[in-house]
């Protein structure tokens, strides 16, 4: 603790300090703050292949099609109706009855394993050896926002706690001066807000943080210029007095307990937090390595090479939004649109993971890449695809993944998951299992239940890792 303050309060440490202060509820929370020790690690179920994620969300969802999984008959039937044998469907948009549309692409196999990559995706395809690409993923929702919400929570209503805020809650911070669990998105809100990252019914210092955009990432770490110590410590007093008197009956109210928190947090990441996201230090070299030296890749580099900071100094999970509020939502003139945001995101990503692989990260880091949905095969206004969340692609790399192989594979136009479906819950199951969580085991109590990250459901494809 700074001398002048603890002169200033006569206390020999920072939880004295806190107490004085009032920045918690009293004795009793702070003693359940203390007793609880959320910043010491948790001991995991299983052989950890995964210290961190970060997962890279494409919001909007990406035509699987158009990147990962080649369709031939798909192009050869173009023009043609939906054939029967395909069953009947719902859409997003009622575009069911609309004509197969190509997809005029130009693919080619990478690497020693032969991977398939379009050519909207030339940087990343060099990394295709890293990777498993699970070309069989689906999901329950047809809208952005309820697909969204599932893929960060398992299900399309609001409510239940984000798969960041179930890691954790199973494994407990790596380091105390930063959070454990870190949002980064570009510069739109990612659809339904904060509920994507919520902690739900668990309590609520384990929701995710997010950093902003900009100068000041990390909001109201410094004081406010001007404020003097008299100042600053009236302000204090008053909040203790707020406190106690709001906290006295309240000694459950979790929301209380992660304000406590979020002190004790902002203390330690006055000097670590700033360092953190202070990438002045960066060389040339890096930054270009992740697309900042050119305008259309700039934002999204930074997060990226952002990430790479947090996972190097022990944050457990960081999720990234490419495309904030829907930008891969591609109804009409997917060229332009995919096009766009393929550019956007390849050398940023291709330099994260090439980033992490020198610097022996790549092995501790799991990097998840996927939207909610992908799109379909049929047409939509012409030039574009609907939302499509029967049959999808999202890859793996990193962590323990196999690199250089599929998992599942969905029909010959690409419309639904035929071969080993991998469900959302499926997906997080397998990325818990390699952090060393098992998802069963994984359960808080909540309304007399044992509740679990995969709600009712989930298989762990142990097949993707080595």
């Amino acid at each position: 603790m700074n001398a002048k303050l603890r002169h200033h309060w006569n206390v020999s440490s920072r939880r004295e300090f806190f107490a004085h202060a009032g920045s918690g509820l009293g004795a009793i929370a702070l003693n359940s703050l203390l007793a609880e020790a959320a910043e010491t690690p948790k001991k995991p179920h299983l052989p950890v292949k995964a210290k961190s994620v970060i997962w890279l969300f494409m919001e909007g969802g990406p035509s699987h099609i158009d990147l990962f999984d080649p369709k031939p008959a798909l192009n050869k039937m173009a023009g043609q109706p939906l054939p029967p044998s395909f069953g009947k469907l719902v859409t997003a948009m009622g575009t069911a009855n609309n004509s197969l549309m190509a997809s005029p692409r130009t693919w080619k196999q990478h690497g020693q394993s032969g991977l398939w990559v379009s050519e909207w995706y030339p940087h990343i395809a060099r990394h295709v050896d890293d990777m498993t690409v699970i070309r069989s993923c689906w999901a329950n929702g047809l809208n952005h926002v309820g697909s969204v919400c599932q893929m960060n929570t398992g299900d399309i209503l609001a409510g239940r706690p984000s798969l960041g805020a179930w890691v954790t809650y199973g494994l407990g911070t790596a380091n105390k001066n930063l959070p454990t669990f870190v949002v980064l998105a570009d510069d739109k809100e990612v659809l339904g807000g904060p509920k994507n990252w919520s902690s739900g019914f668990l309590p609520a210092t384990y929701q995710g943080t997010q950093f902003r955009q900009g100068d000041t990432p990390i909001l109201n770490l410094k004081p406010v210029e001007g404020v003097t110590d008299d100042r600053q410590r009236s302000r204090l007093s008053l909040l203790k007095q707020l406190n106690q008197h709001w906290g006295a009956d309240k000694t459950e109210d979790t929301d209380l307990d992660a304000r406590v928190r979020s002190f004790e947090l902002a203390y330690e990441m006055q000097s670590a937090g700033a360092e953190a996201v202070d990438i002045a230090n960066e060389t040339e070299s890096t930054r270009a390595l992740y697309g900042m030296d050119d305008e259309l890749t700039r934002q999204f580099g930074h997060n990226c090479l952002l990430a790479r900071r947090l996972v190097e100094r022990g944050v457990r999970f960081v999720e990234l939004y490419c495309g904030s509020g829907s930008g891969w939502d591609a109804h009409s003139n997917i060229e332009a649109n995919h096009g766009k945001w393929c550019r956007v995101s390849d050398k940023p990503i291709a330099g994260l993971l090439t980033d992490l692989k020198q610097r022996g990260l790549l092995q501790d880091t799991l990097v998840v890449w996927g939207g909610e949905f992908g799109r379909t095969p049929f047409n939509e206004k012409g030039n574009g695809r609907d939302h499509n969340p029967w049959g999808f692609t999202m890859w793996m790399a990193g962590g323990g993944a196999k690199g250089g192989q599929y998992v599942g594979t969905t029909d010959e136009i690409g419309l639904r998951a035929v071969e080993k479906p991998c469900h959302v819950h499926d997906i997080h199951a397998s990325i818990l299992y390699a952090l060393g969580l098992d998802h069963l085991q994984l359960t808080y109590q909540h309304n007399g239940r044992a509740e679990r990250p995969t709600i009712v459901g989930g298989n762990t494809f142990k097949e993707i890792f080595a």
